[in-house]
């Protein structure tokens, strides 16, 4: 009886870990949120999330991925990592936009965080699009922000610094810097896919950790359209 008394914090504690870490991904699934995703019938639902948060931008999708989020903007990069789409604390962060971007994308280089977790939660899959397979069959997403759906394509996986001058720079411009930019990430990427870019473009990185360097990053980058080519069904 002795022995099970002393095991029993033991085991109390163990237990209370295994609950706790299991609550950090169930706070994170996207499909907590999806309630509030825009969609060509009812853009009322992000209104109402940003009214509980004002910093509540708009909502990122990785076609046929977990990644199907809303995502915020704050005054600096450091609010969100432990804060959740409510304001509240949470170990698990939220999808965040730099606080140096606009919030209408109208930078050339615009950059959202998000953290690398396991179980599909959160970036955890942008580890995934380093294999080329994997890629192919997942090159589009869609972001959400002015009260439109905008359809992005997918060219780049890199493994990065987290300091890159280049990469992490949103002060690009886009007539000056776009060929110095691309040729960048041509040089630096996993994975690459041609494209045609022309001087207008407006790129999306969705950045987050990697599990084996402090500084190290994985980037996921696309183009973003001005529009979707099927805005009246997105989110529906």
């Amino acid at each position: 009886m002795l022995i099970v008394l002393c095991f029993l914090p033991i085991l109390l504690y163990a237990g209370y870990t295994l609950w706790d870490v299991q609550h950090i991904y169930q706070s994170a699934e996207a499909s907590l949120y999806e309630v509030y995703k825009p969609t060509a019938t009812n853009k009322v639902s992000l209104e109402e999330l940003q009214k509980k948060n004002p910093e509540v931008v708009g909502w990122l999708t990785v076609n046929d991925t977990h990644i199907d989020y809303p995502f915020v903007q704050s005054s600096d990069n450091s609010k969100y990592v432990n804060t959740d789409i409510e304001g509240k604390f949470s170990l698990s962060g939220s999808i965040f936009l730099d606080y140096r971007n606009k919030k209408n994308f109208s930078d050339m280089n615009n950059i959202i965080y998000g953290h690398h977790m396991d179980k599909q939660v959160m970036f955890g899959e942008i580890e995934y699009f380093e294999k080329e397979k994997y890629f192919e069959s997942h090159q589009y997403g869609k972001i959400y922000f002015d009260g439109t759906w905008h359809d992005i394509e997918f060219f780049a996986f890199l493994h990065a610094d987290a300091y890159d001058s280049v990469l992490y720079n949103t002060e690009l411009q886009r007539e000056k810097d776009i060929q110095q930019y691309v040729k960048h990430i041509k040089k630096n990427a996993k994975i690459f896919k041609e494209l045609a870019f022309d001087k207008d473009e407006h790129f999306i990185t969705l950045s987050t950790c990697t599990s084996d360097s402090t500084n190290g990053r994985h980037l996921l980058i696309g183009k973003i359209r001005d529009t979707s080519r099927s805005n009246v069904d997105e989110g529906d």
